[in-house]
């Protein structure tokens, strides 16, 4: 079900603030056409930053009364497109991080095809590419610390704001690889400027494309620091 303005009408049982930045990214992404890059993005409690960052917060247009409630998504620097999935697996944020989202672009097919899948990734990649019953659709999932997650997906053969469909559980092995990156890790980095989990300073920038203030912190260069 939609409402007048063309996005999914929210469950009540959905975190808001989660499915709101989502809906944001999946607008924003959809803005650029297709046949485009994973992406991941930090999602920040936006309160917090207004705090932490004042500058940016006015250049985003947020300020005290507007951001409670809410997060505001960060794009962060782009993983290998072959090895995206996989190298979530790597990732751990810190503690600024209230949750995290992601935006891939894929290649479904009917459960009748699932028995004459190949087991060569490359012979199924192909398979799939040139199965006359294959979807593209891309699928852009968020999840919090606190457990919630949203998902929402676009198909390229009904590629319209009211054709996205929206929902909590859409992706299942997107939405654990996702919750396992925002999981405590053993060994803490030691306690840094408040920019982000790499302590790196943020530019101006809007609310969905800024200059990366929380790069996610990859548990082997801590170990090695």
């Amino acid at each position: 079900m939609n409402d007048p303005t063309g996005l999914p009408t929210l469950d009540p049982e959905v975190d808001p603030a989660l499915a709101s930045a989502v809906l944001e990214i999946e607008s924003h992404i959809s803005d650029g056409g297709w046949d485009q890059p994973s992406r991941l993005y930090a999602l920040v409690d936006t309160a917090e930053l207004v705090r932490r960052e004042p500058a940016l917060a006015s250049v985003m247009g947020l300020d005290d009364s507007s951001s409670a409630g809410s997060l505001t998504p960060i794009e962060q620097e782009q993983l290998p497109p072959e090895r995206f999935e996989s190298t979530l697996a790597s990732i751990a944020w810190g503690p600024e991080v209230s949750g995290c989202a992601a935006v891939v672009e894929r290649l479904v097919l009917p459960p009748t095809a699932d028995e004459a899948i190949p087991d060569d990734p490359a012979r199924a990649a192909a398979y799939a590419a040139e199965h006359p019953d294959r979807q593209e659709v891309r699928m852009v999932v968020g999840v919090t610390r606190e457990g919630s997650s949203y998902c929402a997906l676009r198909l390229r053969a009904h590629d319209a704001d009211h054709s996205v469909v929206g929902g909590t559980d859409l992706v299942p092995e997107l939405i654990a690889l996702l919750g396992a990156t925002l999981e405590p890790v053993d060994d803490e980095p030691p306690e840094g400027p408040p920019d982000g989990p790499a302590g790196r300073s943020a530019g101006p920038a809007n609310p969905v494309d800024p200059v990366d203030p929380a790069d996610p912190v990859d548990p082997a260069e801590e170990d090695q620091g």
